[in-house]
């Protein structure tokens, strides 16, 4: 995937996220579960898009 797909898209997810936190109103408990769920699903997506993620579920703690 073109480094460029990868910045415009985590544009988007940051600016939606921006303006959901700031022009929805909702608990603060919920505005926080929200963040973390996407942060962690665009991680995960970004790890996916550059081929790494493969290297962090095969990893192994111990022997």
């Amino acid at each position: 995937m073109p480094l460029i797909n990868i910045v415009v898209a985590l544009i988007v997810v940051g600016v939606a996220l921006w303006l959901i936190n700031n022009f929805i109103p909702m608990a603060s408990s919920i505005k926080t579960i929200l963040n973390v769920v996407v942060v962690v699903a665009v991680a995960v997506w970004v790890l996916q898009a550059v081929g790494l993620w493969s290297r962090v579920t095969s990893y192994r703690f111990l022997n």
